[in-house]
């Protein structure tokens, strides 16, 4: 299992907005990448919204990553305060109820 992670620093009260456009565009274009297993996004008292991705393979996790910046540079550009960051690797440590 691989996660792929996004990160960035929001324009204050700009939380219901990206959550609306992550749904709608972000969401699609994640979940179609092969080995998709789960999405979900935090957003931090502080403004910093961390969008985490589960997949099968570290190149799904490192392609949904690729897709995911250049959706975030076109589509969020205007409700973040600076640009996103993205790691990809093995998780290491999980647990479910």
């Amino acid at each position: 299992m691989y996660a792929a992670i996004r990160q960035a620093k929001a324009k204050s009260g700009s939380a219901e907005e990206l959550a609306r456009r992550i749904k709608d565009g972000a969401v699609p274009i994640i979940s179609d990448v092969d080995g998709f297993r789960a999405y979900y996004v935090v957003y931090a008292g502080d403004d910093t919204v961390t969008a985490i991705s589960i997949f099968d393979k570290f190149e799904q996790a490192e392609e949904a990553n690729r897709r995911a910046i250049a959706w975030i540079e076109k589509n969020l550009g205007s409700l973040l305060a600076g640009h996103a960051s993205a790691a990809a690797g093995p998780v290491i440590v999980h647990t479910l109820a």
